[in-house]
């Protein structure tokens, strides 16, 4: 078993964000941004109200097949968003999937975007991911319009994919690349 647990601390930092691997210490804060947006995040991702969920998460984490990673505002340190790199394989294929949401305060001023692109470039850069998918919702406008912005490419359909509040749900699987995520180093993703 692989774990990839980078130390407490920033990952990477860009000019309106940063990122950071989730401890113990933020359990509050992440239950509360939970909160705070549940209904902004429906119907595309349910979350636990189980105080006890952020722990279990933390296990996955733990357990080498997951990161987490929180982007904060560089002002104020509030949670803007999480992006999880799921489902991580090293070896002949280095891949993982995504699976993020963002603060409805921060909607549409580029938090998430430069947050998201500092995260591929952290998957890229220390964990040595080649290749990032991101299966998403037909109707999710919103996440849809983020993967384009960071360069993915479509690259196929995939009915009844993954299951959600009880139902069977639809999703385009969207994908990039690293050289395509290092090619993305100098423009302006924000």
């Amino acid at each position: 078993m692989i774990h990839i647990i980078p130390a407490p601390g920033r990952l990477k930092c860009g000019k309106k964000t940063y990122i950071e691997a989730p401890t113990r210490g933020m359990r509050a804060m992440f239950l509360d941004f939970l909160a705070r947006n549940a209904a902004y995040h429906r119907p595309w991702v349910y979350h636990s109200d189980d105080p006890q969920y952020f722990d279990q998460y933390l296990q996955r984490i733990k357990r080498g097949v997951t990161q987490g990673c929180f982007i904060l505002d560089q002002k104020n340190g509030a949670l803007v968003g999480v992006v999880n790199l799921n489902n991580i394989l090293l070896g002949g294929i280095r891949s993982a999937s995504l699976g993020y949401y963002g603060d409805k305060e921060y909607a549409g001023t580029g938090y998430m975007a430069e947050g998201m692109a500092l995260v591929l470039r952290y998957a890229v850069d220390s964990l040595g991911l080649h290749r990032l998918e991101a299966n998403i919702q037909p109707g999710n406008v919103a996440s849809l319009r983020l993967v384009r912005k960071l360069g993915f490419r479509k690259e196929g359909f995939s009915p009844k994919y993954l299951q959600i509040n009880g139902a069977w749900r639809d999703h385009e699987r969207w994908a990039i690349l690293d050289e395509e995520i290092l090619r993305e180093k100098g423009r302006k993703i924000s």
